[in-house]
């Protein structure tokens, strides 16, 4: 398997930046009222050398908020900053009313900068356990930017480095937490102290496997990726999938299934087959059926998927099981070609993965 990595993340970058010597911030939006265009949880780092990644607002208060952040970076302290957006500023980033958004932000301590409330083995930490696919919240007391890193476990809400003081703190927010993971967004919490503590849910990237590196998968891997998913191509046949063919995208040239059970398949992925050929797609979809991603499709025309159905069916999978596939897949658009093909596909795993009725399925007779 090849694989080259690229990031435009707000935490990698910081990671990275920290990491290089530069004084560096986190800003995340910790709450939204009316129709602020970034929703809880969002992010954008700041370096001191001037470098940006990521947004909280759309470009409504970006600049003071980088403003705000030279400061933090130069004191080390965190502030909470709360913004209003009127209906005139809000006209010219695309919205229809003015909006409420509060956004805190805190410098990342290092050896070169110690005077940050973010230290930089708490965010390596909360990056290795994304990276591991492993659901993760930092909790942030907003007063003075203690942390505290809790997990999802099959027993519940876990916090693995916690301190013996943090003892009262995970057990007050354990339930926010709870309600956090299963959610799947940030959520703020007041304790019993009346201290209030905002529960960010570390974005796990969604993840498309592409099962078949023909025509379309050259157009929709670059397409999905742009869309902010980690994408990996694969095909056993070599000589199609190549990096020339597929540059800047994972490869993988393992039999599908086997790739498959090796990527550990979550509820964050989705899986496309477009092969046209039973011998890579049935497997594929045997397996798949089986797991709990979020979307499966099956490239192919009404007569190539009942075929395929049937063919489940003699495998002892159910009709309610079989529904989980979209095939003929993407949207009903009157797609002609490879670029308008992806097209439709990636509009109906985004409608699928936001629960868009564009993404309700009809099922199959």
């Amino acid at each position: 398997m090849t694989q080259t990595l690229t990031s435009h993340d707000p935490l990698d970058l910081a990671i990275a930046w920290a990491r290089a010597g530069q004084a560096t911030a986190l800003a995340c939006v910790t709450s939204t009222w009316g129709s602020s265009p970034r929703p809880a949880g969002s992010m954008m780092s700041i370096s001191a050398t001037g470098r940006i990644e990521g947004s909280v607002s759309g470009g409504c208060v970006e600049g003071a908020v980088i403003e705000e952040a030279g400061e933090v970076m130069r004191k080390g302290q965190p502030r909470s900053l709360s913004y209003g957006v009127s209906s005139e500023e809000a006209w010219s980033v695309g919205l229809a009313c003015g909006g409420l958004l509060d956004v805190y932000v805190e410098s990342i301590r290092t050896p070169e900068h110690p005077a940050g409330t973010l230290g930089l083995d708490l965010l390596e930490r909360l990056a290795a356990l994304r990276c591991a696919r492993r659901p993760v919240i930092l909790a942030t007391r907003l007063s003075d930017g203690r942390h505290i890193i809790l997990t999802r476990t099959a027993d519940g809400v876990q916090a693995p480095d916690a301190l013996p003081e943090d003892a009262r703190h995970v057990a007050s927010l354990r339930e926010t937490a709870r309600q956090a993971f299963h959610a799947g967004r940030s959520l703020r919490h007041t304790d019993a102290h009346d201290e209030a503590w905002f529960l960010h849910l570390i974005p796990m990237q969604p993840r498309l496997m592409i099962v078949g590196a023909v025509h379309i998968a050259q157009v929709l891997a670059p397409m999905a990726q742009a869309a902010g998913f980690a994408v990996t191509v694969i095909d056993p046949r070599t000589q199609l999938a190549t990096a020339e063919r597929f540059p800047g995208i994972t490869l993988d040239t393992q039999w599908p299934d086997e790739a498959l059970d090796r990527l550990c398949i979550d509820n964050q992925t989705a899986i496309v087959t477009l092969t046209h050929d039973a011998k890579l797609d049935d497997p594929t979809l045997r397996h798949a059926l089986q797991g709990p991603a979020f979307y499966i499709g099956a490239l192919g025309s009404r007569k190539t998927q009942a075929s395929r159905l049937e063919r489940l069916r003699e495998d002892g999978f159910t009709d309610d099981q079989a529904r989980r596939i979209h095939g003929p897949v993407g949207l009903a658009i009157g797609a002609i070609g490879a670029a308008e093909i992806a097209l439709s596909i990636l509009a109906e795993i985004v409608a699928v993965r936001r629960n868009a009725p564009l993404g309700h399925h009809p099922g199959w007779a």
